[in-house]
């Protein structure tokens, strides 16, 4: 880490709890959440639940453990899970679903993050010969396609499919608020159409701990099972609940912001040579195409911008609330300034 950092791009998980947020942890009311007593941990989950339109939720530690918490519930072992290429389920769950639950993807092509409800009811195997399948799995928006949204018609299609064929329909909503935001329609608007969604709040929304499960309050029984299995119990938990539902009450309103942001650089980026897919420019993140690409990373570090080099020729930059305008001109006279970059894509 440089000494003097002027934007920190690398994730929207590396912000740090406001005030705001702080005072909330120092006053809230706490109790054993193992036990289900934890009385801020229980308004968070009804709150979420609430705003996501199912009768229960349970909060978690990570949207990772919440996502294969929901594959538990709706698999069984040698069963296959249709999810887009790229999915993190897949790519960043470190085959957690073959580990926990003991099943593996089947994974559908997705242009910009959006997979064909044809390509998806094709996927679905019904041989004696094959792993029958046990769930569909969304992600919205899409992460490695560079945070793009699925459209609410795809939506509305994937769950035809899943009806038609019995299937339970998961969705990973580690930025669902970002899609809600940049369609500007309410959250229940997009989650609706799903068994089951995995919220995260220490993404967008700025919390610094925790993903939120929804479902039936069946699901969300036999999910506490599944965290305790997981080491998931955090027994105190209302101080981080707390600064959850700070998140939740300021964070929707700050996204359209963190989006305009994101365009601005990338469009600079664009414009500077920098190797960019502006149609995947959706919401908070830029994937830039550039070789070499963590000797780069590394050099704008040393000048105090940080990204994450996820690849030998891939950069990914996320905005969030804490980085501002004046951040991000910093950041851009860091980035547009590197004659390495021009170089490189010669």
């Amino acid at each position: 880490m440089p000494s003097s950092v002027i934007a920190d791009l690398r994730s929207d998980t590396v912000t740090t709890p406001t005030p705001e947020m702080r005072e909330a942890m120092a006053r809230a009311e706490v109790g054993d959440d193992v036990y289900g007593e934890d009385p801020t941990v229980n308004e968070l989950q009804a709150e979420v639940a609430r705003l996501t339109g199912f009768e229960a939720g349970l909060f978690m530690p990570s949207g990772s453990m919440t996502n294969q918490v929901a594959i538990a519930l709706h698999t069984r072992r040698g069963e296959e899970v249709i999810c887009a290429e790229g999915s993190h389920i897949y790519e960043w769950e470190l085959g957690m679903m073959a580990a926990f639950s003991g099943v593996v993807p089947r994974f559908v092509t997705a242009p910009l993050g959006v997979p064909d409800p044809e390509d998806v009811r094709l996927a679905v195997r019904h041989s004696v010969h094959q792993s029958p399948t046990g769930l569909i799995s969304l992600e919205n928006t899409h992460n490695k396609a560079g945070g793009t949204i699925i459209p609410l018609e795809v939506i509305e299609q994937i769950r035809a499919v899943a009806d038609a064929e019995g299937l339970p329909l998961h969705l990973d909503g580690a930025r669902v608020f970002n899609a809600a935001a940049a369609l500007d329609v309410p959250l229940s608007e997009i989650t609706r159409h799903f068994h089951t969604v995995s919220v995260c709040l220490s993404k967008g929304l700025g919390a610094p701990v925790g993903s939120v499960l929804v479902g039936t309050a069946g699901q969300m029984k036999q999910a506490h099972r599944y965290r305790k299995m997981l080491g998931g119990g955090m027994r105190q938990a209302g101080v981080l609940a707390a600064a959850a539902l700070v998140a939740l009450r300021d964070g929707p309103a700050r996204l359209q912001a963190d989006h305009r942001r994101a365009r601005v650089l990338a469009e600079a980026l664009a414009g500077a040579g920098y190797r960019v897919n502006l149609a995947a420019v959706q919401t908070n993140i830029i994937y830039v195409t550039l070789p070499d690409a963590a000797a780069h990373v590394a050099r704008w570090a040393e000048h105090g911008v940080l990204a994450s080099a996820l690849g030998p020729d891939s950069v990914r930059f996320v905005l969030h609330h804490q980085v501002g305008d004046d951040a991000l001109a910093g950041a851009m006279d860091v980035l547009l300034q590197d004659r390495a970059v021009a170089g490189a894509l010669k």
